[in-house]
């Protein structure tokens, strides 16, 4: 039988949203805020030739490791936008302090202290940001002046220009992220990256068709990355949606006079509990030396340099293998974090829930972590594949990386997270049409 928050999803239509102003004001700030963000990818970096630069990066940085760091950014690498670092910087400070929180006592009690210990550990997070954004702000500042004809003025003046342009770009994405999570709908950072894959989504198609035209990719191989790619999104909707669901057993109570039923209910365990989490990670760990490499490579570098910067190109074995070893990585920890099985058991002790089977305490924490384990190990297989796909494709047919997993993993993830908050929303709008017509009912009697 299905409970009432599922009749009532299915009763969702138009005239529930009509009647949601709340939640149309939501939806319309978000869209306004990501307005914003793709304004910002088209306003270029002081200093620099924008066609110069553009000419630049086709012959040959768009097909290395720029190429994905230019799809998270929504196209604004090739074009030396403002917002060309996005929210990479910020990104890799929040894994580096979900680490240190995790080794370090006094960070671990902070984190318990509620919402004064979460503003605490977010303002580390953006210390920590702005010292990885001048890092790489500076090395592209430095990587500019060594291309030829792109810099119009070189020397110390558009270096720090450069740098506060770019720091600047990247901690007001962080506050946008902000504003869309508390005041939009859905997750802010999640979405300003969705946003920026999905503006790049025309061109991939376009440049897809034009090798196919031209003879460069053969109407099969068209007609299977097409296959591919649907194939793809129905794995991913399958395993995001996926459960292993513990039946959690109530004994039977008394109240007064009566005796009470035990009741039944499931504890359910996502299949990928970290969720896009650990790819976006991976990625954005795996940019920061990939970057600082390329760059450094550019000038007199030694051999070594050289040579660590192509082992980290797109394609390449080293940089695949890293990519599977940080999201394997990534999926156990956040999963670690995100959930924890000693605090559920002692949670069903209190409510006086228990597994069939399991005594309640720490052998049900054991249990759960168990079960957790196994499925999370799946969980994390399932998104190295859909995560390594558009790679081997991108190094075996020189096809753009949108066709394929780490993009379309990132689409279908947060789009699956913000209808979902969008249902909650009109349920509880439901919700508390129900509690006014109840009130109202009995003032009537």
């Amino acid at each position: 039988m299905a409970s009432a928050a599922e009749q009532l999803a299915r009763n969702l239509n138009f005239a529930t949203f009509s009647k949601a102003k709340v939640l149309q004001q939501r939806i319309l700030f978000t869209l306004g805020a990501l307005l914003v963000y793709r304004l910002g990818t088209y306003i270029p970096v002081p200093g620099i030739d924008p066609d110069a630069f553009r000419k630049t990066f086709e012959q040959g940085a768009a097909q290395g490791i720029f190429g994905m760091f230019d799809m998270f950014a929504g196209g604004a690498v090739h074009r030396m936008a403002i917002f060309a670092l996005n929210l990479i910087p910020y990104i890799t400070a929040s894994i580096v302090v979900q680490v240190i929180t995790t080794a370090s006592p006094r960070l671990e009690a902070m984190k318990k202290e509620g919402e004064a210990g979460r503003r605490k550990m977010n303002q580390y997070t953006r210390y920590l940001a702005v010292v990885f954004c001048i890092i790489q702000a500076y090395g592209i500042a430095i990587g500019l002046e060594g291309s030829t004809g792109v810099v119009l003025n070189p020397g110390w003046f558009f270096r720090i220009s450069t740098v506060v342009t770019l720091v600047g770009g990247t901690m007001f994405l962080v506050w946008l992220g902000d504003q869309i999570t508390s005041r939009g709908v859905g997750n802010g950072v999640s979405l300003i990256i969705f946003a920026g894959i999905v503006a790049n989504l025309p061109t991939t198609i376009v440049q897809t068709l034009e090798l196919s035209r031209t003879g460069a990719l053969s109407p099969a191989w068209l007609f299977g990355l097409a296959f591919i790619a649907i194939a793809v999104i129905a794995i991913i909707v399958f395993f995001e949606r996926a459960q292993r669901r513990l039946l959690i057993q109530y004994p039977k109570r008394q109240v007064g006079n009566k005796m009470f039923q035990g009741d039944t209910s499931h504890l359910p365990l996502k299949l990928n509990t970290s969720g896009v989490i650990p790819v976006i990670f991976g990625s954005s760990l795996l940019l920061l030396p990939a970057t600082i490499a390329s760059f450094a490579a550019r000038g007199d570098a030694p051999q070594w340099i050289s040579v660590t910067a192509a082992l980290l190109g797109r394609g390449q074995p080293l940089y695949l293998i890293l990519f599977a070893v940080l999201i394997i990585f990534f999926s156990f920890f956040y999963t670690s974090i995100v959930f924890n099985p000693t605090d559920t058991a002692d949670n069903l002790k209190r409510s006086g829930g228990f597994i069939p089977g399991i005594r309640p305490g720490e052998r049900t924490a054991q249990h759960i972590d168990y079960v957790l384990t196994r499925i999370t190990v799946v969980g994390a297989l399932y998104l190295t594949l859909v995560a390594l796909v558009p790679e081997l494709i991108h190094s075996q047919l020189n096809v753009s990386q949108f066709i394929g997993g780490t993009s379309l993993l990132i689409m279908v993830t947060v789009t699956l997270d913000t209808i979902s908050q969008i249902q909650s929303h009109l349920i509880a709008q439901q919700y508390e049409g129900l509690v006014k017509r109840s009130r109202l009912g009995g003032r009537k009697r």
